[in-house]
């Protein structure tokens, strides 16, 4: 029968119903069913309902139906429906409850492992106005009286785990087959069911929990029967029944939406991926060869089971501390195998461009789930939290600050925290999402934990009613969380901040905060309206562009708030913003257009443990979300609003808000080329086990290069200096690169200043005694800047003219060269 028969036989049910009908399905249960029919008309004679048993032969190839025939003889309220074949436990039950009239719906298996008199458990539950009862033999209060194998008994608890966790949270026991139901609910629910298997007894929950009618889980007393139908290979097929039932749920909008935010990411970086190997993003500085050297050490590491926290390939012979430079162990790791497979370049570009969609679709679905239910408006949202100027911006250089797709799943988790239905479930998942997001990036769940407290604050000053019942289990279900993520990441942290080359923050200067004009300005990656010079004058460089969202969008922000003031919810993100793009103007901040200088709130931060080495400027980012959560608010009431010229203009004020944030595909140039001594290999003559290549001038985060040549060499060979953060000094304060030497200053000097030095013996006892610190089996020196100057400074420094070999000039410094 299907589900519009189904639905036929509901609304020709007659207006007189039953109080109880009992359906029983049934394949090839000849042996077992006389029993459990007797047992169940004995026990209903004694009551005073009117009611039915429906026995639904599931195509049996036994004497199932000439049972059922003769016990509907004695009894004509012993019903007989029947399937032409074998369908599944699914489709038979269907096929009862669409036949059934009763009031209340019982649905039991043919072997009555849960005794017919535990109907007055579930029974009780559904006089107390549940929806339905489900029998249950994992609640407390439950009697198992004869247990399964302990295989079967083993492999259905961990199905039910997975089955709860993907599907109906909160239920412990979706299988146990007995379930009282009310009747017409259930004729509904199992008129839209679409499985045949095992499965249906999740998808029925699944139909109640999404129309909000209540269900009760009740322990029952319970004994395996031998027989059972149920195999351990059953198990397997409900879930791959709920993945499909999961498929079939996600809407068209939502496929739809995901896959515009992949277009998006592509096109954005669109300039790389038409040959990620030898792109570079110009806008990145020296940061994409930093990032693609962090993909291609980690999976170094993995392969040849190394330390990940730790490497001598840079900073040689001190080495860098990879814990305290975030190198996302949360993605180098598991994109590993690409990156061995098909180079740093590819993987990184994989990673930044997959990462930026995730992130883009998370934010999506939370507002979908939290804010608004217009698919439309949750797009545009979305894309404003993902693709805003600041993310843009980071996405030349920092995955990790463009790369949040964690972020919205985590503020999920603590908002369900509020709630306290499931304060240690929640809290554990918290835990573990925040455990991940450090070895993501440990500065963005900082930001995402500042933008919470703000929301927070904002939204129980306006919800004072709401705070009270959250307080508390907000608080147990973060010391819950603190809990399971602490031992996670102990030993990580502790590498950190106490290993091999920690440092204790790093500096950036007096002021990193943005100017008030920022605030209103556009980025320089905006296609219409973006203006670089205008853009670099207000940050601090093209990678930190962390606000300009135009003032455009602050007008029409500013309208919605007014417009819609009466809600908590626009309050609550209108001071989220706010108080973000206040914080995000530093410690001191300077009235646009005038000389007044007046201090700023995060001052009051600056100093204190881990908000010492954030910058400042990147708080602005919280607003990215709380912007995109207020457009969506406001499109989704002008769909909403009758008329079409309010409609009209509305509009066309979020058009005029958003298009000039659109950000243009980032640029793209041809790479430097590898060196042939590099790329060939030749360098290997030169540098043997232990000793490190130099190259001139040492790399620094200025100067960078270096490293690409290293993951071209498959990091063959180590490098002095390089573009990490690393300890300065006996006060082990954070730098960017390696601790300067006389010989890395004097060399990166010649180079910028292109003014040669005046060498003398006391230079070269100085560059001798760092050549060897660095353990240098050679110097190289590739075309570049003022590279005759250099090497007419290295020949002096070394002592003897360099050799011209495969492309660059090489000094070897072994003796008897």
């Amino acid at each position: 029968m299907s589900a519009t028969a189904a639905s036929d036989v509901i609304e020709d049910m007659p207006a007189t119903a039953l109080d109880l009908t009992v359906v029983v399905p049934a394949y090839n249960e000849e042996q077992r069913l006389a029993p459990t029919l007797e047992a169940i008309t004995a026990y209903l004679h004694d009551t005073e309902a009117e009611w039915e048993l429906i026995v639904v032969d599931d195509g049996s190839t036994d004497g199932t139906r000439d049972v059922v025939t003769a016990a509907s003889a004695r009894d004509p309220r012993i019903q007989l429906v029947t399937s032409p074949r074998n369908r599944g436990k699914g489709h038979a039950l269907r096929l009862g409850v669409a036949a059934s009239y009763g009031r209340r719906v019982l649905v039991t298996d043919a072997d009555l492992a849960a005794p017919i008199e535990e109907l007055e458990r579930l029974d009780k539950a559904l006089a107390d106005g549940q929806a339905a009862a489900i029998g249950s033999r994992a609640t407390a209060g439950a009697t198992i009286e004869t247990h399964q194998h302990r295989l079967r008994e083993f492999l259905g608890r961990a199905g039910n785990f997975l089955i709860r966790s993907v599907a109906v949270p909160g239920i412990r026991d979706t299988q146990c087959g007995f379930k009282l139901f009310d009747g017409d609910r259930a004729r509904e629910a199992f008129a839209a069911s679409r499985l045949n298997g095992w499965g249906i007894d999740v998808e029925v929950l699944q139909h109640f929990r999404r129309s909000g009618w209540s269900v009760a889980e009740v322990p029952v007393r319970w004994a395996h029967q031998p027989g059972s139908k149920v195999r351990p290979l059953d198990y397997g097929r409900v879930l791959a029944e709920l993945t499909l039932l999961k498929i079939r749920s996600v809407r068209r909008a939502d496929v739809l939406a995901v896959t515009l935010f992949l277009l998006m990411a592509v096109a954005l970086y669109s300039g790389r991926w038409t040959d990620p190997g030898n792109r570079y993003l110009p806008d990145s500085l020296q940061d994409q060869n930093q990032w693609e050297w962090f993909f291609a050490v980690t999976a170094d590491n993995v392969s040849h089971f190394r330390n990940p926290l730790f490497t001598t390939l840079q900073g040689f012979p001190d080495g860098v501390n990879l814990m305290a430079n975030t190198v996302m162990l949360g993605l180098s790791v598991p994109f590993a195998p690409v990156t061995l497979l098909f180079g740093p370049a590819v993987s990184l570009t994989l990673v930044m461009t997959l990462g930026l969609a995730a992130t883009a679709a998370a934010w999506y679905w939370l507002v979908v789930k939290r804010v608004v239910r217009h698919r439309v408006a949750a797009f545009f949202g979305a894309a404003l939290a993902a693709f805003a100027p600041p993310m843009v911006s980071h996405a030349n250089a920092h995955p990790n600050f463009m790369i949040l797709f964690m972020v919205p799943l985590i503020i999920d988790r603590a908002l369900r925290l509020c709630a306290g239905t499931r304060v240690v479930r929640d809290g554990v998942v918290l835990g573990l999402m925040a455990a991940y997001q450090i070895f993501l990036g440990e500065e963005p769940l900082l930001l995402a934990a500042m933008g919470l407290l703000l929301f927070t604050l904002g939204y129980a000053a306006v919800r004072r009613d709401v705070a009270k019942e959250s307080w508390r289990p907000l608080l147990n279900g973060l010391a819950i969380a603190g809990a399971v993520c602490l031992p996670l990441v102990l030993f990580p942290l502790y590498w950190q901040f106490a290993g091999p080359q920690s440092y204790k923050s790093v500096l950036h200067g007096d002021n990193a905060g943005n100017s008030p004009l920022a605030l209103l300005s556009f980025a320089e990656r905006s296609l219409v309206a973006g203006n670089a010079e205008t853009a670099n004058a207000l940050s601090l460089n093209p990678t930190e562009q962390n606000a300009f969202y135009g003032w455009p969008l602050a007008v029409f922000t500013f309208a919605v708030v007014i417009r819609l003031w009466d809600q908590a919810l626009v309050k609550a993100l209108a001071f989220t913003t706010l108080a973000a793009a206040f914080l995000s103007l530093g410690p001191k901040f300077r009235i646009p257009l005038t000389d007044v200088v007046l201090p700023g709130p995060w001052a009051l931060l600056a100093h204190k443990p881990l908000f010492e080495s954030v910058i400042e400027g990147r708080v602005a980012m919280i607003c990215a979300p709380a912007l995109g959560m207020l457009v969506a608010i406001a499109i989704e009431r002008l769909v909403r609003v009758r008329g079409l010229g309010t409609q009209y203009v509305g509009l066309v004020a979020v058009a005029a808000a958003l298009i000039p944030l659109v950000p243009a595909p980032l640029k793209a140039v041809d790479r430097v080329a590898v060196p042939d001594f590099i790329a060939d290999g030749t360098w290997k003559a030169y540098v043997g086990e232990g000793e490190s290549l130099v190259p001139v001038p040492v790399p620094d985060p200025g100067n960078a290069e270096a490293l690409h040549w290293q993951t071209a060499a498959d990091l063959g060979f180590s490098l002095p200096g390089g573009y990490f953060n690393g300890p300065y000094g006996k006060d082990r304060i954070g730098i960017y690169g390696a601790a300067p030497r006389y010989t890395s200053n004097l060399l990166r000097d010649v180079r910028y200043t292109g003014v040669p030095p005046v060498i003398g013996k006391n230079w070269r006892a100085q560059a001798k005694r760092d050549f060897a610190f660095w353990k240098a089996g050679a110097l190289v020196l590739a075309p570049q800047p003022n590279d005759a100057v250099l090497r007419k400074a290295v020949d002096q420094l070394v002592g003897r003219p360099g050799k011209w070999v495969d492309g660059v000039w090489v000094w070897d410094l072994h003796a008897g060269n």
